[in-house]
């Protein structure tokens, strides 16, 4: 359970209702965060807090040998690029 996300409710429904829960784990949460919570932003939206490590999966000589993670990345390129 390294790495989970851990906050009181009142502090949970916050995050929710000023639209701060950045990233939701889907399928598997694989550290028991609450709320399926990975990434969060502040209070301004400029700054993100991230468990989860797409950049170790990313290229196949880099880190876990896989690139699962690239998705995230290009995901995020193509919806500036779309906005």
């Amino acid at each position: 359970m390294d790495g989970r996300y851990v906050a009181d409710e009142r502090v949970l429904d916050e995050l929710e209702a000023e639209g701060r829960v950045a990233f939701r784990y889907l399928d598997v949460n694989p550290n028991g965060s609450l709320r399926d919570i990975a990434g969060v932003t502040n209070a301004a939206g400029n700054v993100v807090g991230l468990m989860p490590h797409p950049e170790h999966a990313v290229e196949p000589l880099v880190g876990t040998g896989k690139t699962d993670g690239l998705g995230f990345f290009t995901s995020i390129l193509k919806k500036l690029v779309n906005a």
